[in-house]
Order: C-alpha cells, then sequence, then structure tokens
C-alpha cells in the first residue's frame, strides 16, 4: 500500500453520558464524520484501562482516542479526571517505546457534536501523519 493511500483505523472509546452522546448527535445531525472511526461506548471514561487502550493498538488500530465529560462535569464525579492522569502516563511510556502521538483524550459534552467532528479528524490527520502502527504490520484487518 503506498502511503497516501493510508487510511488509519481508529478505535474511539466514548463516555455514554457525553461524548457518546456527541457522536449521535453528530450522525443523526448528518454531520460528515470520517468513517475509519470505530466507536465503542463505555460507561465511564475512567473504566477504560491501559489493557484495552494496548489491545486496541495491538490487534490492528494505529490510534486510539478516548473521550469523556468535561473536566468538571463527570456523571462518576471524578471518572473522567482519573482516566485523563492514566492516559498522560500511557502517552508518556508509548513515547518512550518509540509509539508517541497514537493515544489520545479530549472531552466534551453530548451538545458538542461538532466538537466531536473536530477532535476525530485533527486525531486521523496526526495518525496520517505518523504512518501505519508498527504493531499492526502483521495483521491485515
Amino acid at each position: 500500500m503506498a502511503e497516501s493511500d493510508f487510511e488509519p483505523k481508529i478505535i474511539a472509546f466514548c463516555c455514554n453520558w457525553c461524548s457518546y452522546g456527541a457522536a449521535d448527535l453528530a450522525g443523526v445531525s448528518r454531520m460528515q464524520c470520517p468513517t475509519n472511526v470505530r466507536v465503542i461506548r463505555v460507561p465511564c471514561s475512567g473504566r477504560v484501562t491501559v489493557k484495552q487502550v494496548l489491545t486496541a493498538l495491538e490487534v490492528g488500530a494505529d490510534g486510539v482516542l478516548v473521550t469523556g465529560c468535561l473536566e468538571e462535569q463527570c456523571h462518576y464525579l471524578v471518572g473522567n479526571l482519573y482516566e485523563r492522569d492514566r492516559i498522560a502516563k500511557l502517552k508518556a511510556d508509548l513515547e518512550t517505546i518509540g509509539l508517541g502521538g497514537r493515544v489520545d483524550m479530549y472531552f466534551m459534552s453530548a451538545a458538542m457534536a461538532n466538537e466531536y467532528i473536530r477532535v476525530v479528524k485533527l486525531f486521523i490527520e496526526q495518525i496520517r501523519e505518523l504512518g501505519p502502527s508498527p504493531l499492526a504490520k502483521d495483521k491485515e484487518a
């Protein structure tokens, strides 16, 4: 596959209460959303484990996006803050081993469909610049 033909495979873990609502609102509003993102709905972004993120990368995702409620508005009080810290540490660890830039986290409310689309497009461009994940080179999905 030529580098210009590369379309990243993205897994997005979306909080049921806010960011999944934003993704859903984008869909029902018929906003143009890239089709290479697969959304996994989770009860709270704080429930996403490092193992789940690493497994997504291992089985073929080129990038993993975690999205949650706005920082002071988590329905489970601080789940998104725990996840923010977990993702920050994971990002630093991935940078150390040469996989930096493949994981990120964003916060949004259910009414922020435009923000969801903006974040997804931004993340896809970031992954496109990095190229295919070296972890997925032997795994054709």
